[in-house]
């Protein structure tokens, strides 16, 4: 009598109970017909001798993937999209997500700049965000701002200039944000005071408040060349 037993039989022992053995390939159609992660996993567990274990694994890191990125983009954060990246530096979503994050960091940066309301801090965006969608709407901003400044005095000397720059920036602080000490240069043989820049208007608004004052000003607009800045009365 052969004592050996078929393989088919030796497969239905289980705690007593007769169970039929799994077939890799029922299993791995199984698998990819769910086409979840648990079912692959469960694959690779039962056959990690199979051929198909690499391609589950792979498709494991695909679903996950692909779960990560939802996530990230239902959060809609520029949190979810770094945790996104951070995990899966390669993975299938890496450009959508990187899009997403440039564009909310541009749009808090642009919101920041807009309620500083400043010439610097539109100046700012533009130079680190040179192509989001605001900056043609920024440099607009700024040169409504800028351009113009007060000339508030010419010295002989820069002690005689920086005395009376501390005595502006002492009386006239809520017209003039800023005093600046511009040192001889070309022609201008002496030493020159100027205010921040601003827009025409405010720069005659400024300006008439100071008259009033008795205070020498005079409004001159700021004419960029290659070589720097000029100056041009009013």
């Amino acid at each position: 009598m052969n004592k050996t037993l078929p393989a088919w039989f030796a497969c239905l022992l289980a705690t007593g109970a007769l169970v039929a053995c799994s077939s890799p390939n029922a299993d791995w159609q199984k698998a990819s017909a769910q086409g979840t992660a648990a079912a692959y996993r469960s694959f690779i567990r039962h056959h990690p001798d199979d051929p198909r274990v690499q391609q589950a694994r792979n498709r494991i890191a695909a679903l996950e993937d692909t779960q990560a990125w939802q996530s990230a983009h239902s959060a809609g954060t520029v949190a979810a999209y770094q945790q996104y990246l951070t995990q899966h530096p390669n993975g299938a979503y890496t450009s959508e997500a990187q899009a997403a994050l440039t564009t909310l960091k541009e749009t808090s940066a642009w919101q920041s700049a807009q309620s500083a309301g400043t010439v610097s801090a539109l100046e700012a965006f533009v130079s680190k965000y040179p192509n989001a969608a605001q900056a043609t709407q920024a440099q607009a901003q700024i040169d409504k701002l800028a351009g113009f400044q007060l000339e508030l005095g010419r010295y002989r000397t820069a002690s005689a200039a920086e005395a009376a720059a501390k005595t502006l920036r002492t009386h006239f602080a809520s017209v003039l944000t800023q005093v600046q000490v511009i040192p001889p240069a070309g022609a201008v043989k002496l030493t020159t005071l100027r205010s921040q820049q601003m827009s025409h208007a405010a720069a005659l608004a400024a300006c008439t408040k100071l008259r009033r004052a008795r205070q020498s000003c005079s409004v001159v607009k700021v004419q960029a060349k290659s070589g720097g800045l000029s100056l041009s009365g009013l």
